[in-house]
Parts: C-alpha cells; structure tokens; sequence
C-alpha cells in the first residue's frame, strides 16, 4: 500500500471509530473523554485474567498465581516489590509461589501482550501507538541494562534501566501493550553477565534509537490494525530514524528540536530554494499563515480543551528526499513556537496532525500517574526474563486500573 493511501486509510478509519481525530475539531469542549461509555462487568481482573492467561499458561497453578500477582500490584502500597505484592493477596505463604511465577516459570511474555493487545485494541480505539521511553532508575549495578541513563524526572544523569514501551493512545485514554528493554554494550559483550542476567543468545547490541524502533517491529507481527507512531524524540540521527519507521511500513511523526535543518519544499513560500534551513526560522516566516487548533489536555482533566496557533509547511524529509510536513506551535502567539514535528503524513489536516502529536502529552502522563500505581518501574529482580514477566503482568494491571469503573477492583478473587 502507498504513503498517501494508507495515510487516507488512516485518517478514514480514525475518524469513523470515534477516536476523536476529525477534519473539523473535537466533538465539543465538554465531551466526556473517560471510561464511562464501556460497560465493564464487577471484576475487570477475573475478566482479563479469564481472557489472557488460559492461551499462555497451561497450568491451573500458574494463571491462579498470575491472577494473584496483578490483583497484589493492584492492591498494594508502595514499590511493588514481591513481598509486598505477596502480603497484599494471601501473606508470606505466596511469596515463594509469586517469586517463581516471574523469575524461575518458563512462560512466554510476547503471546500474553499480544492478546492484551487485540483485547484493548476495540477498547481504547487507537488513534496512535505512541513509543514512549520509561527511565527506571536503580541502585547498584547487577539489574539488568543498567547503566548511566538520563532520568527526566531528576533532570540529570543517574544509575538505572532505559525501557521502551508502545502504548495505544487515543484522546481519552492510553494502555501499554508491548515492552524492550535497553541492553548497553557492556551486557552484550560480557559473558559472564550475560549469563548471571538469562539475557537471550539473540540478543545484541543496539542504540536507543534502534531499541525504539524495535519495539515497533515486534508488535507490527502481532498482525494488528497499524496506526501512526508518535515519537516523542528522533535521537541524534533524524533520517536514520525517519529511515527505520519507512522500512517498517507506518507514518511517523516525530517532535524534533528548533535546530533542525530542513529544506523548504513549496515553491510559494519564504526559503524556498535557499538550501536547508532551521524549522524554527522556517515556521517563524509562514507566521502570518497560522490557525487556531483545539486539543484535549490530559494534563489539565478529562473534559479540558485549549487552543494552539500552528502551521503546517511542506518540506522535504531528511531520508531521501520523501515529501513530509514540518508542524509549528505556538502556544503564545506573541513569543517564538514552542515545539516542531516532522511527519510524512503529509495529506493529513494540520488540526488532525496536531491532535496526534498532542498523544505523546497523555502517554507521559498516564506512565507517570497510573504506571506509578500499578508498578511498572518496580520490578526488584536482576534477570532479563523476570523484567519482561513482571511488566507484562505491570500492563495487565494497568489495563484493569484503566477498564474498571466500579471501583471494586479486590485483592482476592472470588
């Protein structure tokens, strides 16, 4: 399928499953932008715990066991450590069971997400899987991955793990579905860590760049309805980047810094011809073409809506000279834009650009606020395979937290 069909396609289908991306703006300022249109039985874990666990764990014991786990990261307080998860379903007697289920048992992860995927897939309704980076810092240097990562939330370098999660993303809501954790050359290339970690023999050295868009590739052959991929950062390689999501089959869009040298690429606007020049000097001479955008802001409520000044301008992409379109925003009309994005969904409206993009926005949210609760940073083991069961089960949990609305959700099932 070509970039323009499969743009419209896109965009078609986005907008006849209610989304919220439409040609002429959100349904109304004051929609209700939560849960509260699914009908969700009493107990949203027995339900997803009925749905998943059966094609993945073969043993009764198992899916009882697993069933239990998400119910404890659920239920309990704090970081999400075993005992704790083990004290808040059945006390010291399910520590051992739990430790096992995620360090020593012998299921397979991937098949688990994939079903929790085609699960939220008619649930959330995305309108874009959003790779969002997950910094996890640690102390210490035997937990797997770890190195010296840049944590966000402490504005400088510290000790931890770099995970990338891809979540599904719609204007009312955000799940994660699938996980890759990054491994620093020094655990590929050392033996004996590799060894101590369970790393598996196919696992080989990449840059977060090529993590990120790993991430992706894994979930495209889960046979899935492919969306955009919003890209919260390119990485210091922007057409290596751009190159990556091409090859994989699915439009990108990517914020990108001011400095971004880009060439102008319609013949009636300001640079045209002038060689490559930088997206803020690019955005700054179209001001004059700018129009107000609506957007939900996940920062600011469920029924919270503000107002942008943005502009569209088409450009050529850095990774061979595709057609693309650079996004200028201006949250202060009278001060310089505040972000750019580069995206080769250039037959999209700027609105409809600007509201996935706006996606990236509820993902970091959600992953600081829900994935906070049910303890996606919090698992305390030092093995490759037990990291992936436990954030496996972390978004189990998570999707419970985000389908219930009774309120009910129990430590113990029935």
């Amino acid at each position: 399928m070509s970039r323009a069909v499969f743009s419209e396609a896109v965009f078609s289908e986005t907008v006849s499953s209610g989304s919220g991306v439409s040609r002429t703006g959100l349904d109304g300022p004051g929609a209700d932008l939560g849960w509260a249109d699914f009908h969700q039985p009493v107990d949203v874990v027995a339900e997803l715990s009925a749905e998943l666990f059966p094609r993945v764990l073969r043993r009764k014991d198992q899916r009882w066991w697993a069933e239990q786990y998400v119910r404890g990261l659920l239920a309990a307080d704090g970081r999400k450590s075993v005992r704790r998860i083990a004290a808040a379903v059945g006390g010291g007697a399910a520590e051992q069971s739990l430790h096992h289920l995620i360090a020593a048992s012998t299921w397979d992860w991937s098949p688990m997400r994939a079903e929790l995927a085609r699960r939220l897939q008619d649930t959330v309704a995305p309108s874009a899987w959003v790779v969002q980076p997950m910094a996890i810092p640690k102390v210490g240097e035997h937990s797997v991955g770890v190195g010296r990562q840049f944590v966000p939330r402490a504005g400088r370098p510290d000790s931890g793990q770099q995970a990338f999660g891809l979540w599904f993303a719609s204007e009312r809501t955000s799940a994660p579905v699938n996980w890759r954790l990054h491994l620093p050359g020094g655990w590929i290339r050392d033996a004996e860590r590799r060894r101590r970690a369970e790393i598996p023999e196919g696992a080989g050295e990449e840059s977060l760049e090529e993590c990120a868009a790993s991430v992706l590739r894994s979930t495209l052959k889960w046979g899935l309805p492919r969306r955009p991929v919003v890209l919260g950062a390119a990485g210091p390689d922007l057409g290596a980047t751009m190159r990556r999501y091409r090859e994989a089959g699915v439009p990108l869009l990517v914020r990108v810094p001011g400095g971004t040298a880009l060439a102008v690429a319609g013949p009636s606007l300001p640079g045209f011809g002038a060689g490559q020049l930088a997206a803020q000097r690019i955005a700054d001479s179209v001001r004059a073409l700018r129009r107000p955008v609506r957007w939900a802001d996940p920062l600011g409520g469920p029924a919270t809506v503000r107002s942008s000044l943005v502009v569209g301008v088409p450009v050529t992409l850095p990774d061979g000279g595709r057609p693309g379109l650079l996004l200028g925003e201006w949250a202060d009309p009278r001060r310089p834009p505040t972000e750019f994005w580069l995206t080769d969904l250039d037959r999209l409206p700027v609105p409809a650009l600007l509201r996935l993009a706006k996606l990236a926005r509820r993902v970091a949210r959600d992953c600081a606020t829900t994935g906070e609760q049910v303890g996606l940073r919090d698992f305390v083991g030092r093995s490759f395979r037990g990291w992936h069961r436990h954030t496996t089960l972390a978004s189990v949990a998570y999707a419970a937290r985000a389908l219930d609305t009774s309120g009910v959700i129990t430590a113990r099932s029935a």
